[in-house]
C-alpha cells in the first residue's frame, strides 16, 4: 500500500513512473511541497517516513536499554551460577532430551549463542550480552543511527537472554520486544551509520510490518478480553483492576475508589481501542494518524495508572509507524544544518527529479530482502490470525523459536482480589514456640508492609515481584523457585537479597527458620481510620503458604533438583 500524499501539477509529457521510497509512484502520486514566496520548502509533506524511521529506532533503543539495565541489575541472581534458576541447568537439561547434542535440535529449541561461550562462569556471560546490548542501545539511543548489523546484535543478544531465562523471561513483553525488534533490523541500511541514508528510504512493507504488529496486540488484547472473563462484558472489572494489577503504584491507589460510572466509561474506552480503534489502520492516511494518538495515549494512561514494566512503552513503538514526515516534524527543530532541513530537501529533490533515479545492486538486493520479510511474516502470521479467530484463543504465545511473529493479549481474566505471599524469618530455635518473633522481609516493589507507599518504576522491571504475584495464585509446589529463594534467605545470599528492599536481619545473624504467609491485601480508604495511620494497604492472614523450613530441611530438595547447595551462614550455631 501506499501512502496518501497530495498532488501537484506535473510538467506536461512528464507522466512517467519512478521509483520513490523503494516503491513506484508517478509524479502525480510524489509528496507536494508548498512554498513560500521565495519558493523555497515550506514545511514537510506527507508520504516520506525518513523521520518516522529515526523516532523508530530511538524509541526502540530505549526499550532496549531499559530491558538490558534489567538484564544486568538481576539476571546473575535469577539466571546466573547460582541463581534461583540456573540457565546453565536449564542448557544442561535441553542438552540431555536432545541426547547430549548441542546440534541443530538444541539450537532451534533454545537459539541462544550461549550455546557457544564457555559455561564456567555463567555470571561473565550474563553480563557481556547484558553490556553490550546497554552499550549497542546508548548508541543507537543518543546518534540516532543504526544500521543492520547493530540492529541484529540487540536482536540476537536479547533473544539469548529470553531463552535461557525460563519462567523469569516468560511474560508476553518479551515476545512483543523480539518482534519489535526483528522488524527494527529492516528499518535500516545494511552498512552505513547516518540518521538520513539518502540511499535506503523506509520500506513500506516494514511500516506495514509495524502496523500488522501493533493490529495484532491490540485486536488480541481485545478479544481476550470479552472471551475470557464476563466482567469485561458486564463492565465491571475496572472495579477490581487497579487493586489486583501486578505491581499498583500511588495513582492507581486513587484511581480504584473512583465513582462507579467512571469505572464502567473505563471499561467501554478500552474496548473501543482494542476492538475497533486497530481498523482505522487500513481506512487511510487520516485514520492511520488518529489511530496512531488514540493508542499513544491509551498505552500513557496505561504507564501513568499502573507499573507493567516496560510493555504499554514498547507497545508505542509501533503505534509510530501510523505517522509519516508531516505528521512528526514538529518533534524535530528548524534550523538550517537540522533533520527537518535535509528531509524537506530530499523531498524537493525527489519531486523536481523527472528521471527515475538509477538502480545499483544494492537496491535490487533491498527489494529482495523487504519483499522476502513480507512474504515471512505473512507466512507466520497464519497460525496467528487463526488463534485470534479461534474462540479458544491463547495470549502470549509464540509458534516459532525465533518469536518473530507472536499472538498477544493481556488481563484476560482480572483477578477479584488481590493476595500476596509474605516471606517470614525468625531466629527462635523452635519455630512453634507462642513467643517466636517472625520478621517480614520486603520486596523491591511488591506490596508488603501495610505503611509504605506503592512505588512508582515503570519502565522498569522486578522480575520477581511479578514471580511473587504469579505465586499467589498457586502453591509452592508450583513454583519451586520459591524454596530456593527460601533456602538462599537462610544462608544469607548476598545475591539474592540484593533482589529485596528489606533484610530484617541486616548485621546480624541470619534467620534459622523461614516460613511462608498468605495474606489477603486490600487499599485501604483515602481520608479512612487506616489511611489517617499511614497505611495504604489493609492485610488479613489467610494461612500459611509453606510450612517453617530450616536450611537442613531443604538440603534433599536441592540435590535432587541440581541446585547449588547454599552455604550455610558461618556464624549461624544450629
Amino acid at each position: 500500500m501506499r501512502p496518501d500524499s497530495l498532488v501537484m501539477a506535473a510538467p506536461e509529457g512528464s507522466l512517467r513512473k519512478r521509483k520513490v521510497g523503494g516503491a513506484e509512484h508517478s509524479p502525480a502520486s510524489q509528496p507536494s511541497l508548498a512554498r513560500d514566496p521565495a519558493d523555497s520548502p515550506a514545511r514537510l509533506h506527507t508520504g516520506t517516513f525518513w523521520l518516522t524511521r529515526i523516532v523508530l529506532l530511538r524509541a526502540l533503543a530505549f526499550i532496549y536499554f531499559v530491558a538490558f539495565l534489567v538484564a544486568f541489575n538481576q539476571n546473575k541472581a535469577l539466571i546466573g551460577d547460582r541463581g534461583l534458576l540456573p540457565c546453565k541447568l536449564y542448557l544442561k537439561n535441553v542438552q540431555e532430551y536432545f541426547q547430549g547434542s548441542t546440534g541443530w535440535a538444541a539450537w532451534t529449541y533454545a537459539p541462544t549463542i550461549m550455546w557457544l561461550l564457555d559455561w564456567s562462569d555463567m555470571n561473565f556471560n550474563l553480563d557481556l550480552i547484558a553490556l553490550l546490548g546497554l552499550g549497542i542501545s546508548s548508541f543507537v539511543l543518543v546518534t540516532g543511527c543504526a544500521n543492520m548489523i547493530l540492529m541484529t546484535a540487540l536482536w540476537a543478544l536479547y533473544m539469548s537472554l529470553v531463552n535461557v531465562g525460563q519462567i523469569c523471561h516468560s511474560l508476553g513483553w518479551e515476545s512483543q520486544l523480539l518482534e519489535t525488534g526483528f522488524l527494527g533490523i529492516f528499518l535500516s541500511p545494511l552498512w552505513t551509520l547516518s540518521r538520513l541514508p539518502k540511499n535506503t528510504p523506509t520500506s513500506q512493507i516494514v511500516l506495514w510490518g509495524f502496523r500488522w504488529l501493533i493490529f495484532r496486540i491490540m485486536l488480541g488484547a481485545g478479544l481476550i478480553k470479552v472471551r475470557g472473563d464476563k466482567c469485561w462484558l458486564d463492565l465491571t472489572c475496572m472495579d477490581f483492576h487497579y487493586e489486583t494489577q501486578p505491581v499498583p503504584n500511588p495513582i492507581a491507589y486513587y484511581l480504584h475508589r473512583s465513582p462507579w460510572w467512571f469505572h464502567r466509561f473505563e471499561t467501554l474506552s478500552n474496548h473501543f481501542v482494542e476492538l475497533l480503534v486497530p481498523f482505522f489502520l487500513f481506512l487511510g492516511r487520516r485514520m492511520r494518524i488518529l489511530h496512531g494518538v488514540l493508542q499513544i495515549l491509551f498505552q500513557v494512561i496505561l504507564i501513568i495508572s499502573g507499573n507493567l514494566s516496560f510493555l504499554n512503552w514498547l507497545t508505542i513503538v509501533p503505534s509510530l509507524a501510523c505517522f509519516d514526515d508531516a505528521a512528526l516534524g514538529f518533534l524535530f527543530p528548524s534550523g538550517p544544518q537540522g533533520l527537518k532541513k535535509q528531509v524537506l530537501e530530499i523531498q524537493r529533490e525527489d519531486t523536481q527529479r523527472v528521471q527515475p533515479k538509477p538502480r545499483d545492486r544494492g537496491c535490487l538486493v533491498r527489494q529482495v530482502v523487504n519483499i522476502s520479510l513480507g512474504i515471512l511474516v505473512a507466512w507466520l502470521s497464519v497460525p496467528v490470525v487463526i488463534n485470534l479467530l479461534s474462540s479458544r484463543q491463547i495470549m502470549n504465545t509464540s509458534f516459532n523459536p525465533l518469536r518473530i511473529v507472536n499472538t498477544y493479549g493481556a488481563f484476560g481474566s482480572v483477578t477479584k482480589e488481590r493476595t500476596e505471599v509474605i516471606l517470614q524469618g525468625t531466629v527462635s530455635p523452635n519455630a512453634s514456640a507462642p513467643d517466636a518473633v517472625w520478621e517480614d522481609y520486603e520486596f523491591k516493589c511488591k506490596p508488603g508492609d501495610p505503611w509504605r507507599q506503592p512505588c512508582l518504576i515503570s519502565p522498569y522491571h522486578y522480575r520477581l515481584d511479578w514471580l511473587m504475584w504469579f505465586a499467589a495464585f498457586q502453591t509452592y509446589e508450583q513454583n519451586e523457585w520459591i524454596l530456593h529463594l527460601a533456602g538462599k534467605l537462610l544462608a544469607g545470599d548476598s545475591e539474592a537479597l540484593a533482589l529485596l528492599a528489606v533484610n530484617p536481619f541486616e548485621g546480624r545473624t541470619p534467620p534459622r527458620w523461614i516460613r511462608g504467609e498468605h495474606y489477603r491485601y486490600k487499599f485501604s480508604l483515602p481520608g479512612g481510620q487506616h489511611a489517617t495511620q499511614g497505611k495504604w494497604w489493609i492485610r488479613k492472614r489467610i494461612g500459611p503458604y509453606f510450612p517453617p523450613l530450616r536450611l537442613e530441611d531443604l538440603k534433599e530438595y536441592f540435590k535432587t533438583r541440581e541446585w547449588p547447595l547454599p552455604e550455610p551462614p558461618s556464624r549461624h550455631t544450629r
